[in-house]
């Protein structure tokens, strides 16, 4: 069980409608949300593998396998009860999360 960090590689960063569309093509239904600068989200784990899009400001997913840094266009997926928390950005952020 763990975490894995897909960086994204290109010009420009897919925005939030882009990623809600790419879930719904996929058969997901996704979940957007945005948080404030320095939010903090204590350790905790779901059932499901959960795949996440950052796609405005900064957040950092810390596990037990260390922290995963999220800027625009990144992915993280959580394996079932991956263990993590998460710290938001002096920025803001915004994600695009489903349930796979």
């Amino acid at each position: 069980m763990g975490a894995q960090r897909a960086p994204f590689d290109g010009a420009d960063p897919p925005t939030t409608a882009d990623v809600e569309k790419q879930f719904r093509d996929q058969g997901h239904t996704s979940r957007t949300w945005s948080n404030g600068t320095d939010t903090v989200y204590a350790w905790h784990e779901h059932i499901y593998h959960k795949r996440l899009y950052c796609t405005a400001g900064r957040i950092t997913f810390h596990t037990n396998e260390g922290d995963f840094e999220l800027r625009p266009g990144d992915r993280l997926d959580l394996d079932p009860d991956t263990s993590h928390g998460a710290t938001v950005g002096s920025e803001g952020v915004t994600c695009v999360e489903a349930e796979l």
